[in-house]
């Protein structure tokens, strides 16, 4: 045997072992969390950037939709004057951002960054649309019909049990042979203009049969970063709901405002396992989100 190159060769199987390991996005969550926390708290955005910066190296970024983390990143490097990856990460704040573009394009915040980069709002919208030309065509076809479906007679009536049960199939369906649907293959809008906002679809998988197998599937994609951790908790409180049974996450909290110390310790703790913040950061990011919309 040639020790000397079976000496060699661990290193690089131990490079490749580790760059194979698969990303947890539950911790990702916790540290995009803590860096905008701690940002609110101290004011100091050149120590934020760097944080963002060793963050985005080690995962895509996801771009929660409160937080827009990739975004915020990329402003306030470019409003200090600090490199954030030029071009390169323009284009990948394109893709973040494509799927809410009916909403994204009256941003004219968003265009001017571009603009200083040498990058007009005509060539913006011609990445979008090249964007738009690699959606998953079969399954936007597919959720097209299932979002339409879902809303049938505005969920009233008989029939509701048996949407909810197709739309189930054709989830299980889509999970087995291309993965979870998320916003960067089928985007949010369908054909005809169809919303398809899939934490919609998936919240009335609760009252399903097949509750018990999205309960486990969701939370691998909440782990890979496709499936945001407020609509699993959502689908699952809904549940409970539905069933009269204990909150998990205390997401319906308006229904259940008289938490004690121990559920609200009990709650945090199970926020926490899946990536979502505190009943109390919770409550405070959901004002500061709401008193932004309607400075808008």
């Amino acid at each position: 045997m040639n020790y000397r190159n079976l000496l060699f060769s661990i290193p690089i199987v131990f490079l490749f072992s580790c760059k194979s390991k698969k990303l947890n996005y539950i911790d990702y969550y916790h540290k995009v969390y803590a860096i905008d926390s701690t940002h609110r708290i101290n004011k100091d955005t050149l120590a934020t950037i760097r944080h963002y910066r060793k963050l985005f190296r080690k995962y895509p970024p996801a771009q929660n939709d409160r937080l827009e983390e990739y975004e915020t990143y990329i402003r306030y490097a470019d409003r200090f004057h600090k490199k954030f990856g030029g071009i390169k990460s323009l284009d990948k704040l394109i893709a973040q951002s494509a799927p809410n573009w009916k909403y994204k394009r009256e941003d004219r915040d968003f265009f001017k960054l571009y603009k200083r980069y040498g990058i007009d709002s005509i060539t913006v919208e011609q990445k979008v649309l090249q964007w738009k030309r690699g959606l998953n065509k079969t399954l936007i076809d597919s959720f097209s019909i299932a979002f339409e479906r879902d809303q049938q007679n505005k969920r009233v009536g008989p029939q509701v049990v048996m949407n909810d049960r197709k739309n189930a199939e054709l989830l299980i369906r889509t999970f087995k042979n291309y993965g979870f649907p998320s916003k960067q293959k089928i985007g949010l809008y369908g054909n005809n203009e169809q919303p398809m906002h899939m934490g919609t679809l998936l919240n009335h998988m609760a009252g399903t049969a097949h509750y018990e197998y999205f309960k486990t599937k969701l939370l691998e994609y909440v782990k890979s970063g496709e499936y945001p951790p407020r609509d699993y908790i959502e689908m699952v409180d809904k549940y409970q709901y539905i069933y009269h049974l204990e909150s998990v996450y205390g997401i319906f909290s308006h229904y259940d405002v008289n938490f004690d110390a121990a559920d609200s310790a009990r709650i945090d703790r199970n926020r926490r396992a899946v990536g979502f913040p505190s009943l109390k950061l919770s409550s405070k990011m959901t004002k500061e989100f709401q008193k932004k919309i309607n400075n808008h």
